[in-house]
């Protein structure tokens, strides 16, 4: 269950809401071996994990994509909107993976609603989404994602 659900109107109201944080996940081995699979980016530094101890990271590494991807579990943890007919992942703007997510982590991602527009039929959101590593600084991911919802 998410930990805040709205109404359409009360969206239209939220640029600025701080949504909070996730829960923390484990990126397991298989997690990122089933990844490597459906996408076919079999690289070493993901799939191999006695090659990878001697790599540039010391361990395994998820995929940047995969750690991406994690975006709309999280997203369901956060926030919803009730009463509306549809709800579509619109796409992302300046994503960037600033660090590398060891097999073993556990990662959250923290929401705020920066911006809310009224698009035909609709309300587009904007959230700046940070997917963070626990015991680190540095997030794994910086991304705004974009959300629609129709009435």
């Amino acid at each position: 269950m998410p930990n805040l659900v709205v109404d359409f109107d009360t969206l239209l109201t939220m640029s600025g809401k701080d949504l909070g944080t996730t829960d923390y996940r484990e990126i397991t081995q298989q997690q990122i071996n089933l990844f490597a699979d459906a996408t076919d980016d079999q690289q070493w530094i993901h799939t191999d994990p006695e090659r990878a101890k001697d790599g540039p990271f010391g361990a395994p590494i998820a995929h940047g994509f995969l750690t991406l991807s994690l975006i709309i579990p999280f997203w369901g943890e956060l926030f919803d909107v009730e009463g509306v007919t549809t709800k579509v992942n619109y796409g992302l703007d300046k994503v960037r993976f600033t660090s590398p997510v060891k097999v073993g982590s556990k990662v959250r991602m923290h929401g705020t609603i920066a911006e809310v527009t009224e698009v035909k039929g609709g309300a587009q959101i904007k959230v700046n989404a940070t997917i963070e590593i626990e015991g680190q600084e540095r997030p794994a991911v910086v991304a705004e994602f974009l959300a629609r919802f129709y009435k």
